[in-house]
């Protein structure tokens, strides 16, 4: 067994001293000096040694095994400096070079389109709020002149939730709020004047189409004042036009109703591509048809909703305007976008183009 021993070790120094690489050298002490290798083969036979013999073959043993782990970590040492030295010779990296950029993201469209909103309102003395998007009922529709029959009050319609608040006044179910207006109460109940409010924030609605999402953005305008009165609407409503649609676009009121302004008004702009004549070429405008889009609701703040909030509508009038962020962005011209739950996809081809 001795001699076994030591003609292993001398196989072993041979053996690592011509390897070439680190994997020949793993594979080596696999061969030699791992748990089923050669050593441990040889070492079985100590049962059948005298027990007079057992120390000096154990003790020889140990030697020849730390003698091999000594020349792999040598070798090992070896192979890698001298690889790395190739390295030094062959991948040469300029200094000098200019790097790669890691690849940058922006903001979404929606957050560009709320930050040009609120610049283009500040200009005029508009300043940005932000109210509760879980509020209690009264301020959804109570406080806007809302019956309690009133179709947006339906489970159907809006996401109601269940709680109920413990103030008489503001008793009523938790909702997800359907719309920015909730805003109008909040504000007016700290009686200061002039409010010029533009509240953002999100609203949620138990709808989903191309035009329509469950939550989606809407912008607030409140103007109350003494004197407020509709020529401010029209100037204010011609002036987003122009400052967010483009330079000689304008607006138009129609007669609608809303439960919260009193006279209401649907809120149109003249159409970009055909100029509001409704023809392009003699044909009929694909975008528009008539000349006119529709963007939102607008109208002059109803007695009821000042007094719900303890403002005296005899002194005070006000103006109240808004609609959708996501549709404003959707309607401006080089987005061309013809479904409004593409916005929440988060396909990042489509949202780099913005």
């Amino acid at each position: 067994m001795k001699d076994q021993l030591e003609a292993l070790r001398l196989q072993i120094a041979k053996d690592i001293g011509s390897a070439e690489t680190l994997e020949v050298l793993d594979e080596l002490e696999i061969k030699y000096l791992g748990r089923k290798g050669e050593l441990t083969a040889i070492l079985k036979g100590l049962a059948t040694v005298s027990a007079e013999d057992r120390p000096v073959l154990g003790a020889l043993a140990n030697e020849v095994k730390q003698a091999g782990m000594d020349l792999l970590e040598r070798r090992r040492n070896e192979l890698s400096s001298s690889k790395f030295a190739a390295l030094a010779d062959t991948e040469r990296a300029d200094m000098t070079e200019p790097g790669k950029r890691p690849v940058e993201g922006h903001l979404h469209l929606v957050t560009q389109t709320i930050r040009e909103i609120t610049d283009i309102f500040e200009k005029i003395g508009f300043y940005r709020t932000r109210y509760p998007e879980i509020d209690w009922d009264w301020y959804a529709f109570e406080s806007l002149n809302m019956p309690p029959d009133h179709p947006a009050r339906d489970d159907w319609e809006t996401f109601f939730m269940d709680a109920v608040s413990s103030d008489a006044k503001k008793q009523g179910r938790m909702v997800l709020t359907p719309h920015t207006s909730n805003g109008q109460a909040h504000e007016l109940e700290r009686h200061e004047f002039p409010v010029r409010m533009l509240g953002i924030g999100k609203c949620y609605r138990r709808q989903s189409d191309a035009t329509h999402a469950p939550m989606f953005h809407q912008f607030e305008g409140l103007y109350v004042d003494e004197g407020v009165n509709l020529s401010h609407l029209r100037g204010i409503l011609d002036y987003f036009a122009e400052q967010f649609f483009g330079k000689g676009r304008v607006s138009r009121i129609r007669p609608h109703h809303f439960r919260f302004t009193e006279p209401s008004f649907e809120v149109d702009i003249s159409c970009g591509i055909c100029g509001a004549t409704g023809v392009v070429n003699g044909q009929k405008c694909k975008i528009c048809k008539q000349g006119w889009l529709e963007i939102g609701g607008a109208g002059m703040v109803h007695p009821n909703v000042l007094m719900a909030s303890g403002v005296d509508p005899k002194k005070y009038s006000g103006l109240a305007f808004g609609w959708g962020i996501e549709r404003v962005a959707m309607m401006k011209e080089g987005t061309q976008l013809d479904d409004i739950r593409i916005l929440y996809q988060n396909d990042v081809r489509f949202l780099k183009q913005f």
